[in-house]
């Protein structure tokens, strides 16, 4: 680790970042900088450029102008598989699994290059032992250990993407984005989510974008209001909901339309 990263206080850090596709500016000019074992939430309208802020801090998209970094470490222009080893991982908005591997077997797959398994096909993965191991750590976390050998597209839509979090998080990645984890879930299983999401992110730094408020302002400790590609907010769940700025652009509306949907229940 560099000079730099070392003496970062920061575990995911965007300095004036802007993104264009053409002559359309997506992303104008966002700043910020996530602690270490922070939780941060980005919300926003349709629109609003979040995903393609996702993109940009996995490496899928590249840059137009400004910094990016991951616990002090510059990551413009380095691939995803790059900045996935230096220690951030991703969920996407639509499960990505290997649907005809097993809960384990999937599992096992993610494990083995984070313990230097590199491509070898004269080895016999029963016989790695500490990726085995891991396999199984990892499944007891996501409450899947009684699912092991399902295969998984047999799994309910909520266990697929409780093992699409473990496969981000079996790694050992110290930095998670997640993509809308809980869209398209049930009100029971998007509170039995919110805990697993709790408890396996316990000491990572944990990002995610979310359209539930009730899960934005029960897991998150800050929240960043992203609008027309700017950050108008970023603070505490109960200063963003005071903020006259987020009330105006997005909250309100928000919260008023789940209500309506919550009283038709």
């Amino acid at each position: 680790m560099n000079a730099s990263a070392a003496s970062s206080p920061y575990a995911v850090e965007l300095r004036d970042v802007r993104k264009s596709f053409g002559k359309t500016e997506i992303i104008r000019g966002c700043s910020l900088a996530v602690r270490p074992g922070e939780r941060v939430a980005v919300i926003g309208p349709n629109g609003a450029g979040k995903s393609t802020l996702f993109n940009l801090i996995s490496g899928r998209f590249g840059l137009t102008s400004g910094d990016i970094l991951v616990n002090g470490r510059k990551i413009d222009g380095l691939k995803p598989y790059q900045i996935n080893r230096l220690g951030l991982a991703r969920s996407f908005q639509v499960s990505n699994l290997f649907n005809r591997l097993s809960v384990f077997e999937n599992l096992r797959c993610a494990v083995l290059w984070s313990l230097g398994y590199k491509y070898s096909f004269w080895r016999f993965l029963a016989d790695a032992r500490d990726a085995n191991d891991r396999a199984e750590q990892v499944m007891e976390m996501i409450k899947l250990d009684r699912r092991r050998d399902v295969l998984a597209m047999n799994l309910t839509y909520a266990e697929q993407r409780a093992l699409e979090i473990g496969i981000t998080i079996a790694g050992g990645a110290q930095v998670v984005l997640l993509d809308e984890p809980t869209a398209g879930m049930s009100r029971s299983e998007t509170a039995r989510f919110v805990n697993l999401i709790r408890e396996v992110t316990e000491g990572r730094t944990l990002l995610t974008v979310e359209h539930d408020m009730g899960v934005v302002f029960g897991l998150a400790d800050r929240i960043a209001v992203l609008v027309y590609g700017e950050v108008i907010a970023f603070d505490t769940p109960e200063a963003v909901r005071a903020d006259e700025r987020v009330k105006e652009a997005y909250l309100g509306s928000v919260l008023a339309d789940q209500a309506v949907a919550g009283a038709g229940h």
